[in-house]
């Protein structure tokens, strides 16, 4: 079967249909039918001679394809054996191409990424359920894979949230984290009527490329992020009392620690840069050891 008609409504329908097979809202299925956007996910993600890519949810194999078409190999992570034998029709004519039917945060990705990409460059692409975009970015972050970029399709507000620089009024616990790990850029906007079914919002395609060292020098990373969730678990609460209650010390011992670092008590969470988190970190990790009984293992 061609690729081309896969995102044509009635092709895919009828393939659907042949298979028995519905959509699980439960997995945040929403397949792409817009035949200009996984071409330039490709392109823009990075697969290339001599790259191999990670796909991230196959779906009926339509950014497989034009993954297939320009990279060396692609290993599919789908979580759907129902899948399975759609994926083997339209997939038939690629023999670069395997399919892993696990879930994407269960896999031993350096094993796989050892076993199956040896001498080539990574690239992971995704067309990412919503429910689970930041899960799956953060898994891929912090496991410190070997992989050049993270090219994935999410939901607009995530990707303005994902790709929003510390310090500015977009800005979460989750734009920290990624900036940290990578510098993300917004590629290119997509529509919700680019989707089977349509989605209530529209989307946007981000590509983080992996840095070799974070920018910010941080002796205890835990202890960064601790801050960083603390910092923003309530937005609308000054950083003095979010994280007062997030390192579960009294009001003068956190203002210590914010003054310490240079930074106003009074400030909310999305003011601050990366550095300001990394010195209030810092400064805590300074003041923690000296209350053991703060810092335990299940906070």
């Amino acid at each position: 079967m061609p690729m081309e008609p896969l995102t044509n409504r009635s092709v895919i329908r009828d393939l659907l249909q042949r298979h028995g097979f519905t959509f699980s809202k439960a997995l945040g299925q929403n397949f792409i039918i817009n035949p200009s956007i996984c071409p330039r996910i490709a392109e823009q993600g990075g697969a290339a001679a001599g790259v191999g890519v990670i796909e991230i949810g196959a779906g009926i194999g339509v950014l497989t394809a034009e993954l297939a078409r320009r990279a060396q190999r692609v290993v599919c992570i789908e979580i759907d054996s129902r899948l399975l034998p759609i994926l083997s029709e339209t997939l038939a004519d690629f023999s670069n191409v395997s399919i892993v039917n696990e879930d994407v945060l269960k896999v031993d990705l350096p094993a796989l990424i050892a076993r199956e990409f040896a001498g080539m460059e990574v690239v992971v692409c995704a067309n990412l359920p919503y429910y689970i975009t930041s899960p799956i970015l953060m898994a891929l972050l912090e496991q410190r894979l070997p992989i050049r970029s993270v090219t994935v399709m999410v939901q607009k507000e995530a990707a303005q949230r994902i790709c929003a620089p510390p310090g500015t009024r977009e800005s979460g616990a989750i734009s920290a984290a990624v900036w940290y790990y990578s510098q993300p850029r917004l590629l290119f906007p997509v529509s919700r009527g680019s989707f089977l079914p349509a989605p209530a919002v529209d989307s946007a395609v981000i590509r983080l490329d992996v840095r070799a060292a974070p920018p910010v020098a941080v002796a205890d990373e835990a202890l960064f992020f601790r801050v960083v969730r603390g910092a923003f678990g309530q937005r609308r609460k000054t950083i003095l009392n979010t994280l007062s209650a997030a390192l579960k010390l009294d009001k003068e011992q956190t203002r210590r620690i914010i003054e310490g670092a240079g930074v106003s008590p009074g400030a909310r969470a999305e003011a601050l840069t990366l550095e300001e988190f990394a010195a209030i970190a810092g400064q805590a990790g300074e003041l923690l050891p000296q209350l053991p009984q703060n810092l335990g293992p299940g906070d």
